[in-house]
Protein backbone atom coordinates (compact mmCIF):
# COMPACT_ATOMS: atom_id res chain seq x y z
CA UNK A 1 0.00 0.00 0.00
CA UNK A 2 1.07 3.23 -0.60
CA UNK A 3 2.55 5.35 2.19
CA UNK A 4 0.61 8.13 1.90
CA UNK A 5 -2.11 5.53 2.94
CA UNK A 6 -0.50 4.54 6.02
CA UNK A 7 -2.17 5.81 9.71
CA UNK A 8 -0.29 7.72 11.57
CA UNK A 9 -0.76 7.87 14.93
CA UNK A 10 -4.37 9.65 14.75
CA UNK A 11 -5.48 5.74 13.14
CA UNK A 12 -3.94 3.84 16.36
CA UNK A 13 -5.74 6.77 18.71
CA UNK A 14 -9.06 6.55 16.61
CA UNK A 15 -9.09 2.88 17.27
CA UNK A 16 -8.16 2.77 20.57
CA UNK A 17 -11.14 4.92 21.16
CA UNK A 18 -13.36 2.45 19.71
CA UNK A 19 -11.84 -0.22 21.97
CA UNK A 20 -12.09 2.08 25.18
CA UNK A 21 -15.41 3.13 24.76
CA UNK A 22 -16.76 -0.50 23.72
CA UNK A 23 -14.86 -1.75 27.30
CA UNK A 24 -16.40 1.38 29.48
CA UNK A 25 -20.18 0.87 28.29
CA UNK A 26 -20.84 -2.61 29.34
CA UNK A 27 -18.90 -1.95 32.30
CA UNK A 28 -20.95 0.83 33.44
CA UNK A 29 -23.33 -1.21 34.49
CA UNK A 30 -21.75 -4.55 36.40
CA UNK A 31 -21.35 -2.66 39.80
CA UNK A 32 -25.10 -2.33 39.91
CA UNK A 33 -25.79 -6.26 39.79
CA UNK A 34 -26.11 -6.42 43.17
CA UNK A 35 -28.80 -3.80 43.59
CA UNK A 36 -30.65 -4.89 40.60
CA UNK A 37 -30.68 -8.43 41.96
CA UNK A 38 -32.08 -7.33 45.09
CA UNK A 39 -34.64 -4.79 43.92
CA UNK A 40 -36.05 -7.66 41.30
CA UNK A 41 -35.55 -10.99 43.81
CA UNK A 42 -33.77 -12.69 41.61
CA UNK A 43 -32.16 -16.24 43.11
CA UNK A 44 -28.39 -17.15 41.78
CA UNK A 45 -30.22 -19.47 39.69
CA UNK A 46 -32.51 -16.65 37.85
CA UNK A 47 -29.59 -14.24 37.87
CA UNK A 48 -27.28 -16.98 36.19
CA UNK A 49 -30.21 -17.39 33.34
CA UNK A 50 -30.67 -13.52 33.05
CA UNK A 51 -26.78 -12.27 32.45
CA UNK A 52 -26.61 -15.25 30.41
CA UNK A 53 -28.85 -13.55 27.80
CA UNK A 54 -26.07 -11.44 26.84
CA UNK A 55 -24.29 -14.53 25.45
CA UNK A 56 -27.10 -15.44 24.04
CA UNK A 57 -27.69 -12.40 22.25
CA UNK A 58 -23.80 -12.34 21.10
CA UNK A 59 -24.35 -15.78 19.34
CA UNK A 60 -27.91 -14.98 17.43
CA UNK A 61 -25.49 -11.95 15.91
CA UNK A 62 -23.35 -13.80 14.48
CA UNK A 63 -23.80 -13.96 10.21
CA UNK A 64 -24.85 -10.11 10.85
CA UNK A 65 -21.35 -8.26 11.38
CA UNK A 66 -19.35 -8.96 8.09
CA UNK A 67 -22.69 -8.24 6.17
CA UNK A 68 -22.82 -5.23 7.65
CA UNK A 69 -19.43 -4.45 7.57
CA UNK A 70 -19.45 -5.14 4.35
CA UNK A 71 -22.72 -3.09 3.52
CA UNK A 72 -21.93 -0.06 4.97
CA UNK A 73 -17.76 -0.49 6.24
CA UNK A 74 -16.05 -0.77 9.79
CA UNK A 75 -15.95 2.96 11.05
CA UNK A 76 -20.08 2.89 10.52
CA UNK A 77 -21.10 -0.41 12.10
CA UNK A 78 -18.80 0.61 15.05
CA UNK A 79 -21.01 4.08 15.67
CA UNK A 80 -23.82 2.89 15.01
CA UNK A 81 -23.67 0.00 16.91
CA UNK A 82 -22.25 1.61 19.59
CA UNK A 83 -25.64 4.00 19.58
CA UNK A 84 -27.89 0.82 19.83
CA UNK A 85 -25.38 -0.70 22.48
CA UNK A 86 -25.58 1.84 24.80
CA UNK A 87 -29.13 2.37 24.52
CA UNK A 88 -29.75 -1.06 25.18
CA UNK A 89 -27.33 -0.99 28.35
CA UNK A 90 -29.06 2.82 29.77
CA UNK A 91 -32.89 0.55 29.54
CA UNK A 92 -31.41 -2.05 31.87
CA UNK A 93 -31.46 -0.12 34.83
CA UNK A 94 -35.05 0.19 34.55
CA UNK A 95 -35.95 -3.37 34.37
CA UNK A 96 -39.36 -4.05 36.20
CA UNK A 97 -38.64 -7.73 35.82
CA UNK A 98 -35.99 -10.51 35.32
CA UNK A 99 -37.99 -10.68 31.49
CA UNK A 100 -37.64 -7.48 31.29
CA UNK A 101 -33.35 -7.13 32.10
CA UNK A 102 -32.58 -10.45 30.46
CA UNK A 103 -34.49 -8.69 27.13
CA UNK A 104 -31.97 -5.54 27.46
CA UNK A 105 -29.37 -7.59 28.08
CA UNK A 106 -29.78 -9.85 24.72
CA UNK A 107 -30.17 -6.80 22.46
CA UNK A 108 -26.54 -5.76 24.33
CA UNK A 109 -24.84 -8.95 23.48
CA UNK A 110 -26.34 -8.61 19.85
CA UNK A 111 -25.01 -5.40 19.17
CA UNK A 112 -21.79 -5.60 20.94
CA UNK A 113 -20.71 -9.20 19.33
CA UNK A 114 -21.28 -6.60 16.39
CA UNK A 115 -19.10 -3.43 17.10
CA UNK A 116 -16.70 -6.21 18.91
CA UNK A 117 -16.24 -6.97 15.21
CA UNK A 118 -16.03 -4.19 13.45
CA UNK A 119 -13.59 -2.58 15.54
CA UNK A 120 -11.60 -5.32 15.62
CA UNK A 121 -11.17 -5.30 11.80
CA UNK A 122 -10.31 -1.40 11.97
CA UNK A 123 -7.64 -2.22 14.52
CA UNK A 124 -6.16 -5.07 11.93
CA UNK A 125 -6.30 -2.66 8.92
CA UNK A 126 -4.43 -0.08 11.30
CA UNK A 127 -1.95 -3.09 12.39
CA UNK A 128 -1.10 -3.99 8.38
CA UNK A 129 -1.11 -1.05 7.08
CA UNK A 130 1.45 -0.43 9.73
CA UNK A 131 3.09 -3.61 9.54
CA UNK A 132 3.70 -3.18 13.76
CA UNK A 133 1.75 -5.51 16.01
CA UNK A 134 -0.87 -3.05 17.88
CA UNK A 135 -4.05 -5.42 18.36
CA UNK A 136 -3.21 -6.92 22.02
CA UNK A 137 -2.98 -3.50 23.13
CA UNK A 138 -5.99 -2.33 21.86
CA UNK A 139 -7.72 -5.36 24.05
CA UNK A 140 -5.51 -3.87 26.96
CA UNK A 141 -6.99 -0.55 26.05
CA UNK A 142 -10.87 -2.11 26.10
CA UNK A 143 -9.67 -3.52 29.48
CA UNK A 144 -8.94 0.13 30.68
CA UNK A 145 -11.77 1.25 29.63
CA UNK A 146 -13.92 -1.29 31.79
CA UNK A 147 -11.41 -0.74 34.49
CA UNK A 148 -12.08 3.53 34.76
CA UNK A 149 -15.95 2.74 33.70
CA UNK A 150 -16.29 -0.12 36.68
CA UNK A 151 -14.62 2.42 39.07
CA UNK A 152 -16.78 5.00 38.43
CA UNK A 153 -19.80 3.31 39.05
CA UNK A 154 -18.71 2.17 42.13
CA UNK A 155 -17.71 5.48 43.27
CA UNK A 156 -21.42 6.57 42.41
CA UNK A 157 -23.05 4.24 43.99
CA UNK A 158 -21.25 4.76 47.10
CA UNK A 159 -22.24 8.28 46.62
CA UNK A 160 -25.89 7.86 46.27
CA UNK A 161 -26.24 8.34 43.06
CA UNK A 162 -28.97 7.16 40.85
CA UNK A 163 -28.33 4.06 38.81
CA UNK A 164 -30.24 5.47 35.95
CA UNK A 165 -28.72 8.53 35.42
CA UNK A 166 -25.01 7.61 36.16
CA UNK A 167 -25.44 4.86 33.13
CA UNK A 168 -27.34 7.17 30.95
CA UNK A 169 -24.37 9.89 31.30
CA UNK A 170 -21.70 7.23 30.49
CA UNK A 171 -23.75 6.07 27.58
CA UNK A 172 -23.83 9.58 26.15
CA UNK A 173 -19.94 10.05 26.62
CA UNK A 174 -19.43 6.89 25.16
CA UNK A 175 -21.20 7.96 21.54
CA UNK A 176 -19.11 11.48 22.14
CA UNK A 177 -15.78 9.31 22.20
CA UNK A 178 -16.80 6.53 19.53
CA UNK A 179 -17.57 9.95 16.67
CA UNK A 180 -14.09 11.41 17.96
CA UNK A 181 -12.61 8.52 16.79
CA UNK A 182 -13.84 7.92 13.78
CA UNK A 183 -13.16 11.75 12.79
CA UNK A 184 -9.20 10.27 13.83
CA UNK A 185 -9.45 7.37 11.48
CA UNK A 186 -11.28 8.72 8.45
CA UNK A 187 -13.09 6.98 5.67
CA UNK A 188 -10.18 4.39 5.97
CA UNK A 189 -11.47 1.88 8.51
CA UNK A 190 -14.50 1.08 5.23
CA UNK A 191 -11.88 0.27 2.93
CA UNK A 192 -9.97 -2.01 5.88
CA UNK A 193 -13.71 -3.88 6.40
CA UNK A 194 -14.46 -4.35 3.05
CA UNK A 195 -11.41 -6.00 1.90
CA UNK A 196 -10.86 -7.72 4.83
CA UNK A 197 -14.32 -9.33 4.47
CA UNK A 198 -13.45 -10.23 1.02
CA UNK A 199 -10.76 -11.66 2.07
CA UNK A 200 -12.35 -13.93 4.42
CA UNK A 201 -14.77 -15.03 1.78
CA UNK A 202 -11.96 -16.20 -0.14
CA UNK A 203 -10.08 -17.84 2.84
CA UNK A 204 -13.23 -19.53 3.73
CA UNK A 205 -13.54 -21.67 0.07
CA UNK A 206 -11.25 -23.68 1.11
CA UNK A 207 -12.98 -25.17 4.24
CA UNK A 208 -16.06 -26.57 2.50
CA UNK A 209 -14.57 -30.06 2.03
CA UNK A 210 -15.67 -32.35 4.26
CA UNK A 211 -12.57 -34.01 5.13
CA UNK A 212 -10.87 -30.89 5.58
CA UNK A 213 -13.65 -28.87 8.01
CA UNK A 214 -13.20 -31.88 10.19
CA UNK A 215 -9.13 -31.35 10.57
CA UNK A 216 -10.14 -27.77 11.04
CA UNK A 217 -12.13 -28.31 13.60
CA UNK A 218 -10.14 -31.09 15.66
CA UNK A 219 -7.19 -28.76 15.28
CA UNK A 220 -9.85 -25.54 16.26
CA UNK A 221 -11.09 -27.16 19.13
CA UNK A 222 -8.49 -27.35 21.74
CA UNK A 223 -7.51 -23.52 20.84
CA UNK A 224 -11.47 -22.86 21.37
CA UNK A 225 -11.37 -24.68 24.52
CA UNK A 226 -8.07 -22.00 25.88
CA UNK A 227 -10.21 -19.21 24.40
CA UNK A 228 -13.43 -20.44 26.53
CA UNK A 229 -11.20 -20.60 29.50
CA UNK A 230 -9.59 -16.72 28.77
CA UNK A 231 -13.92 -15.77 28.64
CA UNK A 232 -15.17 -17.55 31.74
CA UNK A 233 -12.87 -15.58 33.69
CA UNK A 234 -14.01 -12.99 32.03
CA UNK A 235 -18.05 -13.65 32.87
CA UNK A 236 -17.11 -14.81 35.91
CA UNK A 237 -15.91 -11.92 36.91
CA UNK A 238 -18.76 -9.76 35.17
CA UNK A 239 -21.41 -11.31 36.69
CA UNK A 240 -20.09 -12.88 40.38
CA UNK A 241 -17.22 -10.61 41.87
CA UNK A 242 -19.85 -7.90 42.70
CA UNK A 243 -21.38 -10.91 44.36
CA UNK A 244 -18.65 -12.68 46.05
CA UNK A 245 -17.56 -8.92 47.29
CA UNK A 246 -20.45 -9.28 49.35
CA UNK A 247 -21.68 -12.56 50.30
CA UNK A 248 -17.82 -13.90 50.93
CA UNK A 249 -15.93 -11.22 52.23
CA UNK A 250 -18.38 -9.09 53.68
CA UNK A 251 -18.00 -6.24 51.44
CA UNK A 252 -20.77 -3.53 51.71
CA UNK A 253 -23.06 -3.38 48.74
CA UNK A 254 -22.16 0.36 47.54
CA UNK A 255 -18.41 -0.90 47.42
CA UNK A 256 -19.13 -4.29 45.82
CA UNK A 257 -17.70 -2.83 42.59
CA UNK A 258 -14.45 -3.07 43.90
CA UNK A 259 -14.39 -6.87 42.86
CA UNK A 260 -14.83 -6.68 39.31
CA UNK A 261 -11.79 -3.56 39.23
CA UNK A 262 -9.58 -5.54 40.71
CA UNK A 263 -10.02 -7.86 37.57
CA UNK A 264 -10.19 -6.01 34.99
CA UNK A 265 -7.51 -4.01 36.72
CA UNK A 266 -5.15 -7.08 36.80
CA UNK A 267 -6.35 -8.37 33.13
CA UNK A 268 -5.31 -4.79 32.04
CA UNK A 269 -1.58 -4.94 32.90
CA UNK A 270 -1.57 -8.34 31.94
CA UNK A 271 -2.40 -7.45 28.15
CA UNK A 272 -0.37 -4.22 28.16
CA UNK A 273 2.78 -6.62 29.18
CA UNK A 274 1.36 -9.85 27.10
CA UNK A 275 2.98 -8.97 24.16
CA UNK A 276 6.89 -8.50 25.62
CA UNK A 277 6.55 -11.55 27.73
CA UNK A 278 4.59 -14.08 24.70
CA UNK A 279 7.80 -12.83 22.15
CA UNK A 280 10.46 -13.85 25.09
CA UNK A 281 8.45 -16.76 26.20
CA UNK A 282 5.98 -18.09 23.77
CA UNK A 283 2.28 -18.43 23.89
CA UNK A 284 2.25 -21.54 25.58
CA UNK A 285 4.58 -20.95 28.45
CA UNK A 286 2.54 -17.96 29.17
CA UNK A 287 -0.85 -19.28 28.69
CA UNK A 288 0.09 -21.82 31.24
CA UNK A 289 1.60 -19.70 33.73
CA UNK A 290 -1.90 -18.09 33.48
CA UNK A 291 -3.97 -21.20 33.69
CA UNK A 292 -1.85 -22.09 37.20
CA UNK A 293 -3.15 -18.56 38.21
CA UNK A 294 -6.37 -18.59 37.46
CA UNK A 295 -6.37 -21.91 38.93
CA UNK A 296 -4.96 -20.44 42.71
CA UNK A 297 -7.48 -17.55 42.54
CA UNK A 298 -9.86 -19.53 41.87
CA UNK A 299 -9.04 -21.61 45.12
CA UNK A 300 -8.60 -17.96 47.12
CA UNK A 301 -11.62 -16.97 45.74
CA UNK A 302 -13.91 -19.98 47.08
CA UNK A 303 -11.96 -20.24 50.45
CA UNK A 304 -11.66 -16.40 51.02
CA UNK A 305 -13.50 -14.80 54.07
CA UNK A 306 -11.67 -11.35 54.07
CA UNK A 307 -11.60 -8.35 51.62
CA UNK A 308 -8.08 -9.22 50.89
CA UNK A 309 -7.97 -12.52 50.43
CA UNK A 310 -10.89 -12.08 48.06
CA UNK A 311 -8.78 -9.07 46.00
CA UNK A 312 -5.70 -10.95 45.60
CA UNK A 313 -7.55 -14.19 44.67
CA UNK A 314 -9.42 -11.79 41.68
CA UNK A 315 -6.11 -10.24 40.68
CA UNK A 316 -4.45 -13.61 39.90
CA UNK A 317 -7.22 -14.50 38.12
CA UNK A 318 -7.53 -11.17 35.80
CA UNK A 319 -3.97 -11.19 35.18
CA UNK A 320 -3.72 -15.31 34.42
CA UNK A 321 -6.85 -14.44 31.97
CA UNK A 322 -5.24 -11.73 30.22
CA UNK A 323 -3.35 -13.46 27.18
CA UNK A 324 -5.96 -16.34 26.94
CA UNK A 325 -8.10 -15.22 23.86
CA UNK A 326 -5.75 -13.02 22.43
CA UNK A 327 -3.36 -16.34 21.90
CA UNK A 328 -6.05 -18.63 21.09
CA UNK A 329 -6.90 -16.19 18.31
CA UNK A 330 -3.41 -16.00 17.08
CA UNK A 331 -2.72 -19.76 17.01
CA UNK A 332 -6.62 -20.17 15.42
CA UNK A 333 -5.00 -17.78 12.32
CA UNK A 334 -2.63 -20.20 11.73
CA UNK A 335 -4.69 -23.53 11.85
CA UNK A 336 -3.43 -24.99 8.67
CA UNK A 337 -5.98 -25.50 5.45
CA UNK A 338 -8.02 -22.93 6.89
CA UNK A 339 -7.46 -18.97 5.91
CA UNK A 340 -6.51 -16.74 8.39
CA UNK A 341 -9.95 -15.03 8.86
CA UNK A 342 -11.87 -18.51 8.58
CA UNK A 343 -9.84 -20.16 11.51
CA UNK A 344 -10.16 -16.92 13.64
CA UNK A 345 -14.13 -16.93 13.34
CA UNK A 346 -14.38 -20.52 14.36
CA UNK A 347 -12.46 -20.65 17.51
CA UNK A 348 -14.37 -16.59 17.99
CA UNK A 349 -17.97 -18.50 17.58
CA UNK A 350 -17.33 -21.44 19.68
CA UNK A 351 -15.49 -19.48 22.16
CA UNK A 352 -18.87 -17.36 22.39
CA UNK A 353 -21.05 -20.87 22.71
CA UNK A 354 -18.88 -21.92 25.92
CA UNK A 355 -19.14 -18.26 27.09
CA UNK A 356 -22.82 -18.26 27.28
CA UNK A 357 -22.86 -21.46 29.46
CA UNK A 358 -20.47 -19.91 32.41
CA UNK A 359 -23.06 -18.03 34.25
CA UNK A 360 -25.73 -20.20 34.54
CA UNK A 361 -23.21 -23.31 35.28
CA UNK A 362 -21.78 -21.26 37.89
CA UNK A 363 -25.74 -20.48 39.02
CA UNK A 364 -26.55 -24.17 38.98
CA UNK A 365 -23.64 -25.25 41.49
CA UNK A 366 -24.80 -22.24 43.77
CA UNK A 367 -27.85 -22.89 43.88
CA UNK A 368 -27.54 -26.68 44.67
CA UNK A 369 -24.56 -26.19 47.32
CA UNK A 370 -23.12 -22.54 48.09
CA UNK A 371 -21.51 -19.61 45.69
CA UNK A 372 -18.22 -20.73 47.35
CA UNK A 373 -18.53 -24.42 45.37
CA UNK A 374 -19.82 -21.99 42.29
CA UNK A 375 -16.73 -20.29 42.35
CA UNK A 376 -14.67 -23.16 42.93
CA UNK A 377 -15.01 -24.22 39.05
CA UNK A 378 -12.37 -21.53 38.04
CA UNK A 379 -9.82 -23.93 40.02
CA UNK A 380 -11.52 -26.47 36.77
CA UNK A 381 -11.00 -23.37 34.23
CA UNK A 382 -7.25 -23.38 35.10
CA UNK A 383 -6.19 -26.63 34.91
CA UNK A 384 -7.72 -26.87 31.03
CA UNK A 385 -5.74 -23.80 30.29
CA UNK A 386 -2.64 -26.00 31.66
CA UNK A 387 -3.70 -29.07 29.97
CA UNK A 388 -4.44 -27.40 26.34
CA UNK A 389 -1.93 -24.33 26.49
CA UNK A 390 0.95 -26.18 24.34
CA UNK A 391 -1.86 -25.95 21.43
CA UNK A 392 -0.85 -22.69 21.02
CA UNK A 393 2.75 -23.00 20.39
CA UNK A 394 1.91 -26.06 17.65
CA UNK A 395 -1.67 -25.66 16.32
CA UNK A 396 -2.03 -28.86 14.04
CA UNK A 397 1.57 -29.80 14.46
CA UNK A 398 3.86 -26.35 13.32
CA UNK A 399 5.10 -23.80 15.65
CA UNK A 400 2.59 -20.42 15.35
CA UNK A 401 4.66 -17.05 15.79
CA UNK A 402 5.29 -15.99 19.16
CA UNK A 403 4.33 -12.28 17.89
CA UNK A 404 1.45 -11.54 19.53
CA UNK A 405 -0.21 -11.03 22.67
Amino acid sequence: MAKQDEPGFAGIAGAAIYFGSNGAAFAALLPWYPMLVDRLGLTSFQFGLVVASFAIGSIASSVLPARLIARFGANAVVLVGTVLLVLAIAATPWSVSGWMMAGCLFLAGVFDAIVDVAQNVVGIGVQENRSRVILSSMHAVWSLGGLVSGALATAAASAGVDMRFHIAIVAAACIVFVIIGRRLIGAEGTHWGRRLVDESGAEAQGTREPGRRRRILLIALPLAVVAVCGTAVEDIANNWSSLAAVELAGIPVAMAGIGFSTVIGAQCLGRFTGDVLVQRFGPGRIARLGGILIAAGGLGLATATSPVQLLVSLAAMGYGSATLVPGALSAASHIPGAGRAAGVTLVNWIMRVGFMATSPLVGIVATAASLRWGLGLLVVIGLATTIFAGRLDTPGGREAPADHG
